[in-house]
């Protein structure tokens, strides 16, 4: 049986020391039934308390207790004495020639996390981090680079839906027409960190981000991004039920300790039995294999034919990443014939393959390169090599 997970990692209360005041983003509808009764809500009135602010916040997006207008104006100064409805606090907002917009925001304790909006023409994906940095170590990651400083909270994590949904205008109007149309319909753990490293905070906040009261956006609209961390994959089916997908890129546990280091802990083979029950288990119809294509390193015709092999009776697509390349970098991106080649193996075998289009390079928003500005403390790239056993 593998050994408990466990990692040095702070993660911050729920109650702030400024001020006092607990901020109701993130919390569950039953934290927040236990906060209002804590405040003094009768508890046969807790319920549809929640409902109302619940709707408030998640539904109209509104950041102030005065704004709640179908509550008594007595109890609303009550809630804004006790709580309070915070975001993280965007520090700069980039643009791309492609659309894509990083946002980088600061939370408690002054530290910075990324977050990427990704328009598309049928959707719009939001790529979020759970994690203040990453302590993985993936030789081909710039996050990577950046030593992991502490979990996020729930509030952080959910707050990073909210600031792209205040930044792109998307809350309804009270009185409006009623618009279908959603600007963020997609939510991606893929940002900053590991998320099954912080799985019981990443739960919490889907839970309120899935809630079909207030932002509704569907499990299978969300998808978990991990490096392997065996043990909780299970139960991120069980809890969650989001769709997932795998940072898998090589195809033997030689280049992938060295790629994804998490490898020499579970191994492929462990790594694959795990995933194999994951579509039973979470109702999922097939994992993403992401797999980032470094020259000369994980590219060849013989790892295309090994990848089929090995995920041989797991419904899965492959996702093809041309390496986004960062300063000090130790890789190099595969030529895009040797790519199209790779793929075309992979769909031959009957795996749909698609070769994942660079979004907002010149912004390093693009998958593997965020990294925020105050914990950069870059290695050198023969640091990063050295690390990676290169």
């Amino acid at each position: 049986m593998d050994a408990p997970i466990t990692q040095d990692v702070l993660t911050l209360p729920r109650k702030m020391p400024e001020g006092g005041k607990l901020n109701l983003v993130g919390l569950t509808r039953a934290q927040l039934a236990e906060a209002l009764i804590a405040m003094g809500t009768p508890e046969r009135q807790a319920k549809m308390r929640v409902g109302q602010i619940w709707q408030w916040i998640y539904h109209w997006g509104v950041q102030d207790f005065d704004a709640m207008t179908n509550l008594a104006k007595g109890y609303r100064a009550e809630l804004a004495a006790h709580f309070e409805i915070a975001r993280p606090e965007i520090v700069s907002r980039q643009v791309s020639e492609d659309g894509t917009r990083k946002y980088l925001l600061r939370i408690a304790g002054g530290h910075e996390v990324e977050a990427v909006y990704i328009p598309e023409e049928s959707r719009g994906t939001l790529c979020i981090s759970s994690q203040v940095g990453c302590s993985l170590t993936c030789s081909f990651c710039h996050t990577g680079t950046q030593k992991l400083v502490r979990n996020l909270t729930p509030a952080e994590i959910v707050g990073q839906v909210l600031v792209a949904r205040d930044d792109l205008g998307e809350w309804p109007e009270p009185g409006a027409p009623r618009n279908e149309t959603r600007l963020v319909s997609n939510v991606v753990l893929m940002g900053m960190g590991e998320p099954l490293y912080n799985f019981e905070n990443v739960r919490d906040a889907m839970k309120v981000v899935m809630d079909g009261e207030g932002l509704s956006i569907s499990r299978r609209r969300i998808t978990l991004s991990t490096s392997g961390v065996v043990p909780e994959i299970a139960r991120t089916a069980q809890e969650i039920g989001c769709l997932l997908a795998v940072s898998f890129h090589a195809t033997t546990d030689e280049v992938r300790d060295k790629l994804v280091p998490i490898n020499k802990r579970w191994n492929i083979k462990t790594l694959l039995d795990a995933l194999r029950e994951y579509p039973r288990l979470s109702n999922s119809e097939r994992i993403t294999f992401e797999y980032v294509m470094l020259k000369g390193v994980n590219d060849s015709d013989a790892d295309a034919r090994r990848l089929v092999k090995l995920i041989a009776g797991i419904p899965a697509k492959i996702n093809l990443i041309p390496f986004n390349e960062w300063p000090g970098a130790p890789y190099e991106r595969s030529d895009w014939a040797r790519i199209e080649a790779f793929a075309d193996i992979v769909h031959k075998a009957g795996y749909a393959s698609p070769i994942r289009t660079p979004r907002g390079e010149d912004i390093m928003a693009a998958c593997g390169q965020l990294k925020s500005a105050t914990e950069r403390g870059r290695a050198s790239r023969a640091e990063i090599a050295a690390q990676a056993g290169l």
